[in-house]
């Protein structure tokens, strides 16, 4: 019987409406999860360690917020993926179990507790992502160029990952976090652009784009990665097309995983992949001339990212020495 265990970490729980604008939608029943997709109930010795420390350093974490089924595995590894700029969205997009509302102000220590705590557990490449900050004039990009900072201040030999919205409406927020410099820029698209308005209301698939090939045009040596999610009603020939559209904003590194319902209010799975359908997704992405593909149920934006990392820029280096 396969099993995905959702545990509410966050210290006294919270009686406040996780997802307001769902309560009122008709309920999805969730389907029931197919043999491939298991996970372990997180009990590792290490796995407590890291949440101390999510705690004692008062972060949050995507891990947790998310409702992620490999937290037991990543934090087994001290691998955990810091949320910044609080735990509310401003968005409220139908796959995602993070809390919508009205965020507090931007805390001006967080970043220095992000780079006390990837200096703690002594990461060689961290993931740093973000709800999305609508009520702010530049949608946070300051306050990640801040962290990424902090970290490069404390823990110089570091990699740095970033996950960041799409700062739709926030004019020259991106140059302000490609001038700090991150290793990886991620930004996901999510799904096929004719889900955009049911699964991904409060974004634009164009603007995702140009977000993604704006970097490029900003800082070419920075890697560029996006992710996807399948079972939410896509056909094949739209996630080509949408592999198509990330190549030709020379996005190095894409990431497709399984949907899986949070809650009866979220969209509903409209089917579960097979473990086969990845892998020929995985090899149509190679084929398109992607640097990396992650695809596989599980798959995650931060999921591996370390060795994920290691393999992006060894694949960089080969095609580089055959272009000479």
């Amino acid at each position: 019987m396969s099993t995905r265990v959702e545990i509410d970490h966050r210290k006294g729980g919270t009686s406040r409406i996780r997802h307001p604008e769902k309560v009122h939608r008709p309920d999805n029943p969730i389907a029931r999860k197919p043999e491939w997709i298991r996970v372990k109930a997180p009990n590792h010795p290490t796995y407590h360690e890291t949440r101390a420390l999510m705690r004692d350093n008062k972060l949050v974490t995507v891990c947790e917020e998310a409702a992620c089924p490999n937290i037991g595995e990543c934090w087994s590894q001290r691998h955990a993926t810091m949320m910044i700029m609080g735990e509310v969205c401003t968005r409220a997009c139908a796959f995602c179990n993070v809390s919508t509302g009205l965020p507090k102000p931007l805390d001006e220590g967080e970043p220095a507790r992000v780079a006390e705590a990837v200096a703690k557990l002594g990461l060689r490449h961290v993931v740093i992502t973000s709800v999305d900050r609508d009520d702010l004039s530049d949608g946070g990009a300051l306050h990640f160029a801040h962290v990424i900072q902090a970290i490069r201040a404390t823990s110089p030999t570091t990699t740095i990952e970033i996950l960041t919205p799409d700062f739709l409406r926030k004019d020259k927020a991106l140059e302000v976090v490609v001038k700090a410099r991150p290793d990886v820029f991620n930004h996901n698209l999510e799904t096929v652009p004719r889900l955009y308005p049911t699964i991904r209301p409060g974004a634009r698939y164009y603007q995702s784009m140009r977000l993604l090939d704006r970097v490029k045009q900003l800082d070419p040596s920075i890697f560029t990665k996006s992710g996807v999610m399948l079972g939410l009603g896509e056909e094949k020939m739209e996630l080509a097309q949408v592999m198509d559209d990330l190549r030709i904003a020379d996005v190095d590194f894409i990431t497709m995983g399984q949907y899986l319902q949070p809650t009866v209010k979220h969209a509903a799975v409209a089917r579960f992949v097979t473990p086969e359908e990845f892998e020929d997704y995985g090899t149509m992405a190679r084929v398109k001339g992607f640097l990396q593909v992650s695809a596989s149920p599980l798959t995650r934006s931060s999921y591996h990212a370390d060795t994920d990392f290691a393999q992006l820029r060894e694949a960089r280096n080969k095609r580089l020495k055959e272009a000479q």
